[in-house]
């Protein structure tokens, strides 16, 4: 009886941890993409190209450039009004943040940001932009 409840509370505790450090994780994840989103609205591209990964970065080679991509490509993330974090999920070893950002005029965009965890922290590896489910917030 005695080891049964050992047991039990070992497999409790085990959970409890488990599920700490997925909040934990998620919370770091949220970290680096607020704080991306903060350089953005400063426009302070030198500091938001920090949070790419180093694949991107190589990719992209400068702070102007990403600005380039940024500025015409994602202009939702740029400027936002307001920006939701949904689900983070795991596929394949990647991690995976849906966020919900509306934008100046007052449009509704779902992106999926890809998330690596790099020696430095998370990193944002990729943003998909999704169909959102309605036009306007």
């Amino acid at each position: 009886m005695q080891n049964w409840v050992l047991a039990g509370a070992l497999a409790v505790l085990v959970s409890f941890l488990m599920a700490f450090g997925a909040l934990a994780q998620q919370a770091e994840i949220k970290g680096t993409i607020s704080s991306q989103i903060e350089a953005f609205k400063a426009d302070d591209f030198d500091e938001a190209f920090t949070y790419a990964t180093p694949t991107l970065q190589r990719l992209f080679q400068s702070p102007q450039n990403f600005e380039r991509m940024v500025t015409q490509g994602y202009p939702m993330v740029w400027r936002p009004a307001e920006v939701e974090y949904l689900d983070l999920e795991e596929h394949g070893g990647s991690h995976w943040q849906k966020v919900r950002i509306v934008d100046q005029k007052g449009f509704t965009h779902m992106l999926l940001y890809r998330m690596i965890e790099t020696d430095a922290g998370w990193r944002i590896g990729g943003v998909q932009i999704l169909e959102a489910p309605g036009a306007t917030a």
